[in-house]
């Protein structure tokens, strides 16, 4: 079953999509062009917050925001469980130690009283620092983050939220306002792989933060640690852009997204409706409950 039919997306958009990559070919700057930073300052509006960097993909917007916290070999980041591996493996790469903290059994996002017991027995033990949280957003919910912005903030430790799988989701924070995905913590990052909820055409990522310092490093980090100019390498960094064909088709579906997103929800209600007439149809609600679609976060 495809959740998101992408050649019925490109049908939809074909004309919009097509004009934006023949632009791109016609201006010839395939990197970092001018469509990259007007995708940029499209998803800063969106999500709401002061600064969006583009990157190559998801595991490497992980990546760079673990750059930019300074993680390293001795630190102890705090993921959960029930996630994709890059979530661990962008800690092992930076030579720091995945800590894994249970799912919450109704949400699947990661479980702010485990990851409270798993920090104190950490620091019991002595043997590595806390440093920072990863919290997974799935299935278009956010993690709990008035819980987990109220624990990193306890013992001192960054927080990354990781939103591809949440991104366009919202929920409420700690003053009672209604946040989306990719505002939470002191970076969040998203993936514009194909399969999630705003994908490209490829491979993308971003990182967003309201720091000015972070946004700083972040752009230099993603052009091999660049200073005033590409040949002024101030800092070891790596080699992640997004392309500008991709920001093109990001643009246009960018612009389409608060209505797939109505449609997307109007195609689960319709979904779980049926499920329920099918169940009672063939008598399987006997003595049971089945959980609705919307489960309280």
């Amino acid at each position: 079953m495809q959740f998101i039919d992408l050649q019925a997306q490109y049908q939809h958009l074909k004309t919009k999509i097509d004009q934006r990559i023949a632009t791109v070919l016609n201006h010839g700057h395939y990197i970092m062009g001018p469509e990259v930073q007007e995708l940029e300052q499209a998803l800063a509006d969106y999500v709401g917050v002061k600064h969006v960097v583009t990157c190559a993909n998801g595991t490497d917007a992980l990546s760079l925001a673990l750059m930019v916290l300074g993680i390293k070999a001795g630190d102890a980041v705090f993921c959960p469980t029930f996630t994709f591996f890059a979530t661990a493996e962008v800690i092992s790469f930076a030579h720091a130690t995945p800590i894994f903290v249970d799912s919450n059994a109704e949400t699947f996002n990661i479980c702010p009283r485990d990851l409270e017991k798993q920090i104190q027995q950490v620091i019991q033990e002595g043997k590595l620092k806390p440093k920072a949280i990863i919290a997974v957003d799935l299935f278009g919910l956010p993690a709990n983050y008035p819980e987990i912005e109220a624990i990193a903030k306890k013992y001192n430790l960054k927080l990354i939220e990781d939103a591809a799988q949440g991104f366009g989701g919202s929920i409420t924070d700690g003053q009672g306002q209604i946040k989306k995905a990719g505002s939470f913590g002191d970076i969040a990052t998203t993936s514009f792989f194909p399969a999630k909820p705003l994908g490209c055409y490829g491979d993308g990522g971003a990182v967003f933060t309201n720091n000015d310092d972070y946004a700083d490093l972040l752009r230099s980090y993603r052009v091999h640690g660049k200073g005033s100019d590409k040949y002024d390498n101030v800092r070891i960094g790596m080699n992640s852009r997004l392309d500008t064909i991709q920001a093109a088709i990001l643009l246009e579906k960018l612009a389409e997204f608060p209505q797939e997103l109505i449609n997307r929800n109007q195609a689960a209600k319709q979904y779980d409706n049926e499920w329920q007439v099918y169940l009672k149809r063939h008598k399987y609600l006997q003595g049971m409950k089945v959980p609705g679609h919307n489960i309280p976060c």
